[in-house]
């Protein structure tokens, strides 16, 4: 099984997939992100559904990259008898989605084998395969796959195989495409124009980026196409991860399907989009979120489907024995029923700087917003799951409490704008009873830092976005001693822990990796407090945590050196960008104004 930073994605703004460095396509989801996988070799092993095309032999690739400013992946072997290179994408969508590999000789003549396995379901049905004057369809109930190729196939079952050499100057494509209820188009998809418009569709919008500067521009690019690439184009929602329980702790059952939307996840995303000059995102969210919310914000969830549904039952996959035998394997997601309070502070701030940043007003969005405000007024003393989601007992995490106070801060200064004197007078008024709240119940004076909940003496690491949210500056001496207390109390080698799971209840066995997103909020609290050489140090040693092509996972492993859980993570990549964008401008930068240079309508040179 390859490690989880040997794959690389590839998207159509609808689902994604993962390729291997050994030329697997080992994990994909036909035709939304949440949608049952047709390859799944990702959570057992090749009889769950996998495509190789590579050098018979199983070998690793020589070197692989992105086509500069897309999400087209090439892949190079190289031999005594020549080279290779395998260029994988998926055209953004038109009809049916597609996956199109081409495989191009290069140099001397290289002898190739393509094997698909389809698995329907997660692995769970074998579909019927017929030859096809073109290539070969396999059918199960309403889903058909159909592969096209030049190459003829040598064997059919249990896989497809193809056994051919490739010579300098050849180009031979394959197609694979998929249908529900019918057959797939019977017009073949022409894989070198469909190449061609793909590398287009990437390159002008990652042009469109004003923030593509500095020392760490390749850097935030590739994690800007990540994070597009996360994106559901037909209805704005974005989905945390492409993948469903890869293991935070190998053999462990910290394993969570990330296939869905929440809106914090959605929240921070946006503002490193928005960041980048990325308005019309930001558009396309606004209005799922306002499908998804209606009609009563005060029965707001943490998280929804793609389209705005509410209900995502979770429930196991016995017969996926899991990454690496890290079981159970889970699909949908209880924690969607769970109440944490920062989500309206989240969703609110998110909104004003969508405003700040240009986004049209709308009436409906207005009317959200006081809506979410004024629930947040009655619950906000409540005990919830906190932003870790928790699976034990609700509490007063402070994390929750301090965007309950940024909810009605940021309300307060857009009544003030709209000039509505009664709601802002009243939402001032609460911002100041939530921050004394904060301050006496949130914070140990003895140890002079704040705590993970009231009462608590743990640490979490949310409380390094107490600068970044602006509840206090970073130079306050409460501040820096929370800054200190985590780099005592919640680092290995260097790197910055969610919280103790040894001392934090959390429902689940003790045991996690490091949370690379919590490592770039450390970055952003040193930076803020002046301490920029080390803020620098640490990010510098943040980048190299990415792999080949700069993915980043959800957290880190210090001991194996090695990635861990669902992957990419969104919320890595837009702490990235976050982090590198206000190292560059070198200034701190808080979540509720727009990033210095990310001025509207600025364009990047090419």
């Amino acid at each position: 099984m390859a490690r989880i930073e040997d794959y690389a994605l590839l998207g159509d703004l609808h689902t994604a997939a993962l390729v291997s460095t050994a030329g697997a396509i080992d994990w994909m989801c036909l035709p939304r992100f949440d949608s049952p996988a047709c390859f799944a070799a990702l959570l057992a092993d090749e009889d769950a559904g996998r495509w190789v095309i590579a050098p018979p032999g199983g070998t690793r690739c020589a070197r692989r990259r992105y086509v500069a400013g897309t999400l087209v992946l090439e892949t190079e072997w190289t031999s005594g008898d020549g080279l290779v290179r395998v260029t994988d994408f998926m055209p953004p969508r038109a009809e049916d989605p597609a996956l199109v590999r081409i495989v191009e000789g290069v140099r001397g003549t290289v002898a190739m084998r393509s094997e698909v396995r389809l698995r329907f379901d997660y692995g769970r049905t074998a579909p019927r395969v017929r030859r096809l004057d073109d290539g070969l369809e396999a059918v199960a109930g309403p889903e058909r796959v159909r592969l096209r190729s030049p190459i003829v196939a040598t064997s059919v079952e249990p896989s497809v195989v193809s056994e051919f050499t490739v010579g300098a100057g050849q180009r031979i494509p394959f197609v694979l495409s998929w249908a529900h209820g019918r057959r797939p188009s019977a017009t073949p998809l022409d894989a070198e124009a469909a190449l061609a418009s793909t590398v287009a569709f990437w390159t002008e919008w990652s042009g469109r980026s004003s923030a593509v500067t500095g020392p760490h521009a390749d850097a935030v690019e590739r994690s800007l196409i990540t994070l597009k690439a996360l994106t559901h184009r037909p209805t704005g929602g974005i989905v945390a991860a492409a993948t469903t329980s890869l293991p935070e702790q190998i053999g462990g059952s910290r394993n969570w399907d990330y296939r869905y939307c929440w809106l914090r996840d959605s929240t921070y995303t946006l503002q490193a989009l928005l960041a980048a000059g990325y308005v019309e995102e930001a558009v396309a969210w606004r209005d799922w979120l306002l499908r998804a919310v209606a009609p009563d914000p005060g029965s707001v969830q943490i998280m929804y489907s793609i389209d705005g549904a509410r209900r995502i039952p979770e429930r196991e996959l016995p017969w996926l024995s899991g990454y690496e035998h890290s079981a159970p394997v889970r699909i949908g997601n209880a924690a969607a029923d769970q109440r944490q309070l920062d989500v309206w502070g989240e969703t609110l701030d998110a909104l004003h700087l969508a405003r700040e940043a240009g986004m049209a007003p709308s009436e409906d969005a207005w009317d959200l917003q006081v809506g979410l405000m004024n629930h947040l007024e009655s619950t906000w003393r409540e005990p919830d799951n906190g932003l870790w989601e928790v699976r034990g007992p609700r509490r007063h995490f402070t994390h929750s409490k301090v965007l309950a106070w940024v909810a009605a801060d940021r309300m307060t200064r857009a009544a003030r704008e709209l000039r509505l004197p009664e709601p802002a007078e009243r939402w001032a008024r609460l911002r100041d009873t939530i921050r004394a709240d904060v301050l006496e119940h949130g914070y140990d004076a003895r140890a002079n830092t704040f705590v993970q909940s009231y009462g608590s003496t743990a640490l979490d690491a949310s409380l390094l976005l107490i600068p970044r949210v602006g509840f206090l500056p970073a130079t306050d001496p409460r501040v820096l001693g929370t800054i200190e207390a985590i780099q005592r109390g919640l680092t290995e080698d260097g790197l910055v822990r969610r919280y103790d799971t040894a001392d934090t209840g959390d429902g689940l066995p003790v045991g996690e990796g490091l949370f690379l997103a919590c490592s770039f909020w450390l970055v952003d609290a040193l930076h803020a407090a002046g301490r920029r050489t080390e803020a620098e140090s640490l990010f510098v040693r943040l980048l190299d945590l990415r792999n080949d092509v700069g993915l980043l996972s959800e957290e880190w492993d210090p001991r194996e050196r090695r990635q861990l859980g669902n992957t990419p993570q969104a919320f890595s990549h837009f702490a990235l960008v976050v982090s590198a964008l206000q190292l560059h401008h070198g200034r701190p930068h808080r979540s509720d104004e727009p990033i210095a240079g990310a001025a509207r309508g600025q364009r990047r040179p090419r």
